[in-house]
């Protein structure tokens, strides 16, 4: 390999390490996370690490709580994905369902999108039960399988493709304290069901339920979920509630197609 190509293969190696940095600076939203996380989630060595954060503090994509000493994504970063407002088009096709489907079952709504390895909520419509489980916010990156929707998504996939994604998260689920035997077995059940359930969610006493949201090739386009208090996701309801979604799943990818073959005359 000439000087060029050494330096070109290296150029390339330490911006994928900064996305991989930025990834997990994403996932935490407002929190933050810590230096020592990073090192962790990433298994790069802390002074790789700190310096990365460093050019990403001086060109506004990260910032850093001066009190907390936590890192969280930048205005500069957030200024550049406004410049694709319209990247996620199902988005606006599926509102619709959505308040349609909250307003019926009660609880809140999310559309989840799948984006490389990762799941990422891209709407959220509440309901008209008092209670409402607002258990993640629009934006927020998880590894595939962390929630009913990436358990759904992977589901939909070829099961050699479902693994070789599991796999390839081990180290982030691993601090999330999950393991990829444990969320095989749940995308196994998923794919038997044609749904992810989840008894215990992200927040104490809730519960959450998730369909995909497949095209004509029955290639999953988004998942569309239900989160709720526990007791309104068990026994009878919970069929209801799948039923639901189920229909909502095909009215969103039915319209989608309707656009579509509009699109192509």
């Amino acid at each position: 390999m000439d000087a060029e190509s050494k330096t070109a293969t290296q150029g390339a190696q330490s911006l994928r390490r900064a996305i991989a940095v930025l990834r997990l600076v994403a996932e935490t939203q407002e929190r933050g996370i810590r230096l020592v996380d990073l090192v962790a989630g990433t298994g790069l060595n802390r002074p790789t690490v700190h310096r990365m954060l460093q050019v990403l503090r001086e060109e506004g994509v990260v910032e850093q709580d001066e009190e907390t000493r936590r890192y969280r994504v930048g205005a500069e970063l957030a200024l550049l994905g406004m410049a694709r407002g319209n990247r996620f088009p199902i988005r606006g096709i599926a509102e619709p369902f959505l308040h349609e489907l909250a307003a019926k079952v009660g609880d809140t709504v999310f559309l989840t999108i799948r984006q490389g390895a990762d799941s990422v909520a891209i709407d959220r419509v509440t309901g008209n039960y008092p209670i409402q489980v607002l258990a993640t916010e629009t934006g927020v990156r998880r590894p595939l399988g962390v929630g009913v929707a990436g358990v759904v998504m992977l589901a939909s996939l070829p099961p050699a493709e479902a693994t070789a994604l599991a796999s390839g998260n081990a180290r982030r689920m691993a601090r999330l304290g999950l393991t990829v035997a444990g969320l095989q077995a749940r995308v196994a059940e998923a794919r038997a069901l044609g749904y992810a359930w989840a008894p215990s969610g992200v927040v104490p006493n809730t519960s959450a339920v998730s369909v995909p949201l497949l095209d004509e090739q029955g290639k999953a386009l988004a998942a569309v979920t239900v989160a709720a208090m526990a007791d309104r996701l068990s026994d009878g309801r919970l069929a209801m509630v799948v039923a639901a979604l189920r229909d909502t799943a095909r009215r969103i990818a039915r319209r989608r197609s309707e656009l579509e073959a509009r699109r192509s005359r």
